[in-house]
């Protein structure tokens, strides 16, 4: 026998039951590629619709904020909301340039009687501002507000009517 399969019968005892001759193996070694930060291994795009609805969603957080978009574009939506299957567009009044880096958004809004419109723009520009940097990465550049409606108390709900049927 030679040196090292005596010395493998006496440090394994397993080895003395017939079991082969086996040589443990050093793991091989692991060389990182490419840097060791992982964000750098790859590209990530973000589509329109991701950052129309991550400031959809943050602009109708904002207290003040009635509803988003045109009087056409709601009027369209409600009947939309209204199919059995049809889900409500969160991405309404919402219009969002995508780059590789930064982002600029336009929103269409409506507000509450009663409130101040510019602490409400101030206060959805904000909320959407810190929501789309958080969640995507993407610097904002800027966000165009444009009021298009006020909502009266009086005024009733889109939906709201009830039609009659004889």
């Amino acid at each position: 026998m030679t040196d090292v399969t005596q010395r493998n019968r006496t440090e394994n005892p397993e080895a003395e039951k017939g079991a082969p001759d086996v040589q443990p193996r050093s793991r091989p070694s692991v060389t990182k590629r490419g840097g060791g930060d992982p964000a750098s291994r790859g590209r990530t795009t973000i589509a329109d619709g991701v950052v129309e609805k991550i400031a959809g969603l943050a602009a109708r957080d904002v207290l003040g904020v009635h509803a988003m978009g045109s009087g056409l574009s709601r009027t369209f939506g409600a009947v939309r909301d209204r199919v059995p299957g049809g889900a409500k567009s969160v991405t309404r009044g919402v219009k969002a340039e995508v780059g590789e880096v930064q982002t600029a958004l336009d929103l269409e809004i409506v507000v509450d009687y009663g409130v101040s419109i510019t602490e409400v723009a101030g206060a959805v520009r904000e909320n959407v501002i810190s929501a789309v940097e958080r969640m995507t990465g993407l610097e904002v550049v800027e966000v165009n507000i444009a009021v298009s409606d006020v909502k009266l108390p009086e005024e009733e709900e889109e939906g709201e009517t009830e039609t009659r049927l004889q």
